[in-house]
């Protein structure tokens, strides 16, 4: 697999509210456009063994979020869903993107919902021609944090604990997430724990953890945002995820009955990782 150092020494920097973000921008320029935006704790990294599969059919844009990966990562910072959807209109603006599709995992899903808000309230100047989903809290009543999530939100202890993870301890908050069909590598997360540690990430991880709350006070405006979506959709979801799994994908089915569904029942919470001949064939066939 591709390495985090490789992967960086791609990026292309940009300034977004204030701080600079890594950026990708792979295929052919005249090719559809997707935007990729990944999950918590990794990076936009993930999108590697998807894009691999697509090949040159298709223009692939991501970024690390800030606070993630190659990005900048001040202390102190109001690290916000808001802020990371402001990231990717100033990522299409920069290459002067008009159209694209939305690949959206783990926290990119409230980035996504962001962005299909704005479309709603006629503010977004780029049309959203379709959106695939993997596994996230895209309904934040049935959101399951792990346990280590639930430490690291603590106000009082969460800073101490963020800044006392080592690699042991990522590899361990990972693996309860990781489902049956392929192994968890070594090679795998040694990579996503090093985008996350990069320039002191790890100690920002409960401050990162903000985009839960930001998900409970914009819930009902996100959640109209998916529901009245009128392009196509594609949900490539785990089932075994303890997180947002099929708990999470049932009422998906339940409330966007149009939409193609391929739930996995021997995958986890990374189908970017776990499935991406899944993911690649969703983004194709939108």
């Amino acid at each position: 697999m591709m390495s985090f150092a490789d992967w960086t020494a791609r990026a292309t920097p940009l300034e977004t509210g204030g701080l600079r973000v890594a950026t990708h921008d792979d295929g052919p320029q005249d090719a559809p456009v997707v935007t990729y935006l990944h999950g918590f704790p990794a990076s936009s990294l993930d999108i590697v063994p998807t894009a691999e599969r697509i090949g040159d059919e298709r223009r692939i844009l991501t970024l690390d979020f800030p606070g993630f990966g190659a990005s900048e990562k001040p202390t102190g910072h109001r690290y916000s869903i808001h802020a990371c959807a402001d990231s990717v209109e100033d990522l299409w603006a920069f290459h002067g993107v008009t159209g694209s599709v939305l690949v959206a995992h783990d926290y990119g899903v409230s980035v996504a919902q962001e962005l299909l808000a704005r479309r709603l309230d006629g503010r977004l100047e780029v049309e959203v021609g379709g959106t695939v989903w993997s596994n996230g809290g895209l309904y934040p009543d049935l959101h399951r944090p792990t346990d280590g999530q639930k430490m690291l939100l603590d106000p009082e202890n969460g800073p101490a604990l963020a800044a006392a993870v080592d690699e042991g301890l990522f590899r361990s908050g990972i693996a309860v997430t990781w489902g049956q069909r392929v192994p968890m590598t070594d090679e795998e997360i040694h990579e996503m724990w090093v985008s996350m540690a990069h320039e002191g990430g790890t100690a920002l991880m409960h401050d990162l953890l903000g985009y839960i709350a930001d998900r409970r006070e914009h819930a009902e405006r996100w959640r109209n945002a998916l529901e009245t979506y009128d392009g196509p959709m594609r949900f490539v979801w785990g089932d075994l995820d303890p997180v947002s799994g099929a708990h999470m994908i049932e009422r998906v089915e339940e409330r966007i009955p149009a939409a193609g569904v391929n739930r996995m029942a021997d995958v986890g919470h990374w189908p970017p990782l776990e499935s991406p001949d899944e993911l690649a064939s969703a983004i194709l066939d939108l």
